[in-house]
C-alpha cells in the first residue's frame, strides 16, 4: 500500500470537497475554488470529514497514480485554504524589479526591460528592489510562474548573477587563473 496514498486528507472548517462520478475534484475555500480531473482509475470519496483515496488493484501504474492523487488533492485543499508563495531574489549590480498594475518589470542587465504579465490566479509583490513574491492558490501555476520569471536570467556560475530562488544554493566555478 502507498504509504503517502492511504493518509486520508482531512478537510478543514470552511472547505467544501465536491467529487463527480468521473473523478472531477472541485474544492472550495476561503482563499477561493480549484478544480482538476482526476484519473478514473483511482477512487476517491468523501467521508466524514476526510477525503480516502483508494485503489482497485495493484498494477505498476495504479500504485503510482494513487500516492499523485492524493497528493494532488492535498495541494488543492492546503492552497485554497492558506495558499502558496515563492520567493525570488535578483543577484547583481542594477538588477531590480517594480511592480506595474499586474505586470512584473525586471530590469536584469537586458537592453531593455523585460515585462511579464500575471496570470489569471497570481499576484506578483515586490518588498524590496531585489524580491519578487509569486502568490497564488495553485502550488502548480505558482511554480510554473516563477520558473518562467528566473528563466529570464538564470544565475550564472562564477559571479552568481541572475535571479534566483531564495533558498537556491548557486554552484560556484573557480574563474580563470592567470598565465605562470
Amino acid at each position: 500500500m502507498s504509504r503517502v496514498g492511504r493518509l486520508p486528507v482531512v478537510i478543514p472548517q470552511g472547505v467544501t470537497v465536491t467529487v463527480s462520478d468521473d473523478n472531477l475534484v472541485t474544492v472550495k475555500g476561503p482563499k477561493g475554488t480549484l478544480t482538476k480531473q482526476m484519473s478514473k482509475k483511482i477512487n476517491i470519496a468523501v467521508e466524514d470529514g476526510k477525503i480516502v483515496v483508494t485503489r482497485p488493484n495493484d498494477e505498476k501504474e495504479i500504485r503510482a497514480l494513487h500516492g499523485l492523487t492524493r497528493a494532488l488533492i492535498k495541494n488543492m485543499v492546503v492552497g485554497v485554504t492558506e495558499g502558496y508563495q515563492k520567493t525570488l531574489e535578483l543577484v547583481g549590480v542594477g538588477y531590480r524589479a517594480a511592480k506595474q498594475g499586474k505586470k512584473l518589470v525586471l530590469t536584469v542587465g537586458y537592453s531593455h526591460p523585460v515585462e511579464i504579465d500575471a496570470v489569471e490566479g497570481i499576484e506578483f509583490d515586490v518588498p524590496a528592489a531585489n524580491q519578487i513574491v509569486v502568490k497564488g492558490i495553485d502550488k502548480e501555476l505558482v511554480g510554473q510562474v516563477a520558473a518562467r520569471i528566473r528563466s529570464v536570467r538564470e544565475p550564472e556560475p562564477y559571479k552568481g548573477k541572475g535571479i534566483k530562488y531564495i533558498d537556491e544554493v548557486i554552484r560556484r566555478k573557480e574563474g580563470k587563473t592567470g598565465k605562470k
